[in-house]
């Protein structure tokens, strides 16, 4: 082969690396190396595995050296891969233990099955290039939105060519009654980047809620600039979906905004979701209004919140009810979603029942707790009390000034309650006896005698097995009167304190404590020892 055709082999060569690293979008130099690696793979099946043979690519000139590397060592435990130091030296006085001498092999003229060898080791050192790439260009990219045109779609899910990757749409992720056909633009939000065998997955949905959010941002300047919030997003989707939206300027509307002129905006985003409704709301940063906003188009007529729980009562007129919990409790269930509160819905006829049988159950305590007449049980209920507890311990002045009491039925009526409320618990307590709860057990503070028995009845009858527990265990137990979760963990805490007591330490101080003498006549001399070791 003359210059000139080696000249030219050496041209097509780097012309190829070029063109494959244009059409995959990867280096140029991960092409070169795997054309490298590929002659290295047949300089190996020539002159022998065993040898230590690497190829070097000029990047200017596409010259290609094929070289066989010998580490100089001393003594040689393997011939095909090392050199002895005296060797070595004689080919190059310079040459040290641990050095690299290089023979220069013949260039390799590739067979049929070498040369077949060979575009195998490329095409998967390219594809693995490309994988990488793809990897590292869509992993900072989740949170964001992608389009791009449908390669393939199949009963499990819709693949889309990205442009610089591809894209997977599972079935769980489109909406409902969605199909697409090969060569339709779809948009969807990137969730998720992984790393598999088979390459990157670029994960895409079109149901995830911030999809809806992303849609909104590009449609809505407002939300783009930060002037305006999405707060939250509850989707059901392709049916209806609630978003909750905040405005940092007071002057902007955020819903008016997010609607656009004739409900242009919200339209367009409609439009992309195949119809899904969407109901903007105004966020709130009080629960209750915030839910009022919610469980619109429902009216609310009035709202109670048990905060420890995170649950709100919603009363609704009773022509309102439906509506409130919407088809199939699609409607209560998004406001939920929505406002991260767990929401029961009732009647304004239910509360009012409800509260009727709230205040009769109560009279009747007081009538019977107290030994007083139904007039007195029923102002205590209206002025709020629930327990008898509440009026043992409530001061004589606050009891006094409820409507036709004075200072002595007040005191008279604490005493009553304090009586019944020291009955109740010495029967607890001697129940709690009964039961085998340890007094350790009684002493942690959080723990009522009702709560002791029921602890009892559960067989947690130590500060061992109240310390087995965790948290949310405890509070299955206790049932209507646990604690919140941070109480009960600070309960089974407390219970588990004996356990740190005895540190070894201390243990190792006992020990050598009772090897020492015990006072008496013989523990002077040591103390005096002690002194005189001490001084300086």
């Amino acid at each position: 082969m003359d210059t000139e055709t080696v000249g030219l082999a050496r041209f097509e060569l780097l012309q190829v690396a070029d063109a494959v690293a244009r059409e995959k979008s990867i280096e140029r130099d991960l092409v070169l190396e795997a054309m490298e690696d590929a002659i290295t793979h047949a300089g190996k099946r020539k002159y022998g595995q065993e040898h230590d043979i690497r190829t070097e690519i000029d990047r200017d000139t596409g010259e290609i050296r094929l070289m066989r590397y010998l580490e100089v060592a001393d003594p040689v435990e393997n011939d095909a891969t090392q050199i002895s130091i005296a060797n070595a030296q004689e080919r190059n006085p310079a040459a040290q233990i641990g050095d690299y001498l290089a023979d220069a092999l013949p260039p390799i003229d590739f067979g049929r099955i070498a040369a077949q060898t060979a575009k195998q080791v490329i095409v998967q050192k390219v594809r693995e290039a490309e994988r990488a790439r793809q990897y590292e260009e869509y992993k900072d990219r989740v949170g964001e939105i992608a389009s791009g045109l449908v390669k393939r779609a199949e009963f499990g899910g819709v693949t889309i060519d990205l442009g610089r990757g591809e894209g997977i749409i599972r079935r769980e992720d489109l909406l409902p009654r969605e199909s697409f056909r090969n060569g339709d633009r779809v948009r969807g939000y990137i969730y998720d980047v992984r790393r598999e065998q088979r390459g990157p997955q670029i994960f895409i949905s079109r149901t995830h809620p911030n999809f809806m959010a992303k849609l909104f941002a590009q449609e809505v300047p407002e939300i783009y600039d930060g002037i305006i919030e999405i707060k939250s997003v509850a989707r059901d989707p392709g049916s209806r979906a609630k978003i909750a939206v905040f405005s940092n300027d007071a002057s902007i509307d955020p819903v008016g905004a997010c609607v656009g002129m004739r409900g242009s905006r919200v339209q367009a985003v409609v439009s992309e979701l195949q119809g899904e409704k969407i109901d903007i709301i105004q966020w709130s940063p009080d629960p209750a209004a915030l839910i009022v906003n919610a469980l619109a188009p429902a009216e609310v007529s009035k709202v109670v919140l048990d905060e420890d729980a995170k649950r709100i009562e919603v009363v609704v007129p009773d022509e309102q009810l439906s509506l409130a919990i919407g088809r199939r409790g699609q409607n209560v269930r998004l406001a939920s979603q929505l406002s991260g509160w767990d929401i029961d819905i009732l009647t304004e006829a239910e509360e009012s029942d409800r509260r009727q049988e709230e205040v009769r159950s109560r009279t009747e305590l007081f009538m019977a707790a107290l030994d007083v007449d139904d007039v007195i049980a029923h102002l205590l209920v209206t002025e709020g009390f629930t327990s008898i507890e509440e009026v043992a311990f409530v001061p004589t002045e606050e009891l006094a000034s409820v409507e036709s009491f004075d200072e002595e039925i007040a005191e008279e009526l604490r005493s009553r309650a304090t009586e019944y409320v020291n009955k109740i618990n010495n029967e607890l307590s001697d129940k709690r006896v009964a039961l085998g709860v340890e007094d350790e057990l009684a002493a942690i503070e959080g723990l009522s005698p009702v709560a002791l028995v029921i602890l009892g009845e559960a067989e947690i009858k130590t500060l061992d097995d109240l310390g087995d527990l965790a948290g949310d265990e405890l509070i299955e137990i206790l049932g209507d009167i646990a604690p919140n979760l941070d109480d009960a963990n600070a309960i089974i805490m407390a219970a588990r304190a004996h356990w740190f007591d005895d540190e070894p330490g201390e243990e190792d101080g006992a020990e050598s404590d009772s090897d020492a003498p015990q006072g008496g006549d013989d523990a002077a001399p040591n103390e005096a020892a002690n002194e005189e070791s001490t001084t300086p």
